[in-house]
């Protein structure tokens, strides 16, 4: 059986998303598709440790890009003089830097904040995914949206993925039951399932419970945990059939 499934590239992405693509043998890091401004694309939230939410963002340059495509959003500057990368670094420490398992996880940042320079969104959000998909335990096929050429749009798009890759299965998220053509898959033999994340509820701290957030905010309070506590309320792959 062959799943396969995609998201748009997201930063810092919520749990949701990793639930996703631990249902699946191929994924598809969809950056040929439309970027949307004050999205997850850019942007995802954190916690600090009174429990304010604080949105994180990465700037970016509309003007300068050659398109819209996602693949195509170059980050701009900062309005914050420490630039985008410290600010977001700072923000992280402040929110986490006393959680269980923020030393254990932070190299990573470190690299990807101070280390590392990004002209390109759909790049800094594939690090970051790649990184996520290690920590916790997946190991999709990524295949990357924009390199494969494809030319559908919503349904079509969907079915086309699913055919390219030989899909037996495709999973969706909740809100694909607005556009998608099941009818189109049945011809094809192909099943689709609608994903419903159940958001575990684990603890943050004192503070009253809020979610959704960034994958990190469960990541550096409860390190190897994690994917347990992401998934274990889900659909696991074997119940797909």
């Amino acid at each position: 059986m062959i799943v396969v499934s995609g998201h748009q590239p997201a930063y810092l992405p919520w749990l949701g998303l990793l639930h996703k693509a631990s249902l699946c043998d191929v994924f598809v890091y969809m950056d040929d598709v439309q970027f949307l401004t004050r999205d997850f694309n850019h942007r995802n939230r954190v916690v600090t440790p009174s429990g304010q939410v604080l949105w994180l963002t990465v700037p970016v340059d509309r003007k300068g890009s050659p398109s819209d495509r996602l693949a195509d959003i170059r980050i701009g500057r900062s309005q914050d003089r420490k630039g985008w990368q410290e600010e977001h670094s700072l923000t992280l420490r402040s929110c986490y830097g006393k959680a269980p398992y923020f030393k254990e996880y932070w190299p990573f940042f470190e690299w990807l904040y101070h280390d590392s320079e990004w002209t390109r969104l759909a790049d800094l959000n594939l690090a970051m995914l790649k990184q996520a998909f290690d920590w916790f335990g997946l190991s999709p096929r990524i295949e990357i949206g924009s390199e494969c050429g494809f030319t559908g749009r919503k349904s079509d798009l969907v079915l086309e993925h699913a055919e390219t890759f030989g899909a037996e299965v495709v999973v969706t998220g909740a809100m694909g039951r607005d556009y998608i053509r099941i009818e189109d898959f049945e011809g094809k033999g192909i099943k689709v399932i609608f994903q419903e994340y159940n958001h575990p509820e684990y603890s943050q701290g004192r503070h009253a419970f809020a979610s959704p957030m960034a994958f990190v905010d469960l990541l550096f309070r409860h390190g190897p945990q994690s994917a347990e506590i992401a998934f274990g309320q889900n659909m696991i792959k074997d119940e797909l059939l």
